[in-house]
């Protein structure tokens, strides 16, 4: 697995550093710029995809969506859903004075997977649902991956409330998440 996206990585930085100017110094024209976005997105797109299919992922959010419809902008760091194996870990944190539970000025929780189901549909978009019950956290989990990118869009539902929490990112493969996890409850 490691080889592959170091391999991807790779392929990833030689293209954009080959599309940068040519051998007569002339800038790529708009419809290049285009397609080497478009591979970067596929290539980002398949890492994305190979994450969540190896239980291996972090959503790392810079948006989030409260139950009555409030969003707030985040810092991707300090909010994601993380799934490595068998646990899962939800946290957000919001830039409050208040050091929170969790030391930052939110909430995290761990716990164990229960269930975990992927889906693909004809369009090419990737959901995940899973149940996620721990220490101070019983919910349905259920990712969106949308087709030919690493954007999604996770809802954590709990079971026993009727609240909900969307967070909207990228999908990133654990090995290069730069997530910072504060106290679990």
């Amino acid at each position: 697995m490691k080889k592959v996206i170091f391999l991807i990585t790779a392929l990833v930085i030689a293209a954009i550093s080959g599309y940068a100017q040519d051998a007569n110094g002339r800038k790529p024209t708009k419809q290049e710029r285009k397609a080497q976005e478009a591979r970067i997105d596929s290539m980002k797109s398949t890492m994305a995809e190979k994450a969540i299919e190896d239980s291996a992922f972090v959503l790392e959010a810079d948006q989030v969506t409260f139950k009555r419809g409030y969003t707030a902008h985040v810092t991707s760091n300090t909010n994601f859903v993380a799934v490595n194996g068998g646990r899962a870990s939800v946290q957000v944190a919001f830039n409050v004075p208040w050091p929170g539970f969790n030391g930052l000025g939110g909430i995290t929780v761990d716990g164990y997977i229960s269930r975990y189901e992927k889906t693909k549909d004809k369009k090419g978009n990737v959901y995940l649902k899973m149940s996620v019950n721990g220490r101070g956290i019983s919910a349905q989990v259920f990712l969106t991956l949308w087709a030919g990118s690493n954007k999604a869009t996770v809802s954590v539902q709990q079971n026993f409330y009727s609240g909900r929490i969307t967070l909207d990112g990228e999908i990133v493969p654990l090995e290069y998440s730069g997530v910072f996890k504060g106290v679990a409850l």
